[in-house]
């Protein structure tokens, strides 16, 4: 999650520049599953554009995790309704 909060603080320090301009547009495509040009990316300093990068592995990872808690979730619930009918 650092580099989530790296880009919080980015944004909110001066949101309307370009590079948090960019770091927004990115956690909303990724968000909300829209596209994003990578293009914009080639526009950011290198610290920046590695953040990004950053960001998106991040996100990537997030996902797998939220998968494998909902995977938790209904195999518990399986395993309590187990216990239950036993």
């Amino acid at each position: 999650m650092l580099a989530i909060k790296k880009a919080r603080k980015l944004i909110e320090a001066d949101p309307q520049a370009a590079n948090a301009v960019t770091l927004t547009d990115l956690v909303l495509a990724l968000q909300n599953d829209h596209p994003f040009q990578l293009g914009k990316l080639y526009e950011l300093e290198p610290k920046d554009f590695d953040l990004a990068v950053e960001i998106m592995l991040e996100w990537t990872l997030d996902r797998h995790y939220a998968k494998k808690t909902r995977l938790v979730d209904v195999v518990v619930k399986l395993a309590e309704e187990r216990t239950q009918a036993d």
